[in-house]
């Protein structure tokens, strides 16, 4: 579900006074999650944080103007993965973010996240949902109302989600990898691909480190951490 953006966008905001410009699924601004809410919806929330919907067209104005860009690649398929694929990336073929990174001489910088699943345990998942008919029928049609292309690709839908006692998350981000000045050896495809793959890498290694340092962590349990406050400050 992407419980992990609220923290990393807050933070951002406070420790560096940055605003992460996220790139959201297109049905998050469309007029069905406008009349949810009366007064402050989930879209009019989304674009006070920065957000905007994902297209071609909106990353190359957020470049254009050195704007700090927060991109999940996997986007709605790893956000809304199925039972058994927590913390595994599925990418699309195209590096399309490579090659508008290299037009503007942008700095990628990988970074990987866990502790979704300390969050919620998922119950329903898309699979799961799909057998029954009333579900089914409304994720059908909401895919009929998003964008065209590999953002439609998969069906977007709200999994059945069981809350857990809190847990905590992990973020770590990797070296930054400045394309300025490569924009002619990354038009060579190969060099593109290659880059591609390294990100992709060196988010898949992020995502592995912290799972292992996260069973290290004596306060990963929210009664731990409060106990250690009630003794010890400030907060860890």
């Amino acid at each position: 579900m992407g419980f992990e953006i609220y923290s990393l966008v807050e933070e951002f905001m406070k420790e560096k006074n940055i605003v992460v410009r996220g790139v959201a699924h297109p049905y998050l601004f469309s007029e069905v999650m406008e009349g949810l809410f009366t007064r402050f919806s989930v879209s009019d929330w989304l674009k006070v944080m920065g957000a905007v919907p994902v297209t071609g067209s909106n990353l190359f104005r957020l470049l254009s103007t050195k704007s700090h860009v927060l991109l999940y690649s996997g986007g709605q398929r790893e956000a809304l993965h199925n039972k058994g694929e927590a913390y595994k990336l599925f990418w699309p073929d195209q590096p399309e973010f490579v090659r508008m990174a290299a037009r503007f001489g942008a700095t990628i910088v990988p970074f990987g996240t866990v502790g979704e699943d300390d969050v919620g345990e998922l119950a329903l998942d898309y699979h799961d949902m799909m057998k029954i008919p009333i579900l089914n029928d409304y994720i059908r049609g909401a895919k009929r109302m998003t964008a065209k292309g590999e953002v439609a690709s998969t069906e977007l839908f709200i999994p059945g989600i069981l809350p857990k006692l809190p847990g905590r998350f992990y973020y770590l981000f990797g070296k930054p990898l400045k394309t300025k000045g490569m924009k002619e050896k990354l038009e060579d495809r190969e060099n593109e691909n290659l880059l591609y793959l390294h990100v992709k890498s060196e988010v898949e290694n992020s995502i592995a480190y912290l799972l292992k340092k996260r069973e290290e962590d004596p306060c990963r349990n929210v009664i731990d951490r409060t106990i250690y406050r009630a003794f010890y400050s400030p907060f860890p």
